[in-house]
């Protein structure tokens, strides 16, 4: 049986944690500061844990990282 592909953008954007969440990058911060709160810019920072569903689908992309 070959091997089974892991996706390189999902290998790069996401990481696995020891008990098995998704950690990824804070989303709505490349451009469009201005109209951003201060608030909303503070709280975006760093990572944070995906949501249930798309957890799925990023493990799915990433076969052999769990």
């Amino acid at each position: 049986m070959p091997k089974m592909k892991t996706k390189s953008s999902a290998k790069k954007r996401f990481k696995v944690t020891a008990s098995g969440k998704v950690i990824s990058a804070q989303a709505g911060k490349r451009h469009g500061m201005i109209k951003r709160t201060n608030k909303f810019i503070r709280n975006a920072r760093g990572t944070t844990v995906m949501s249930g569903p798309n957890q799925r689908l990023a493990k799915r992309y990433m076969p052999y990282d769990r």
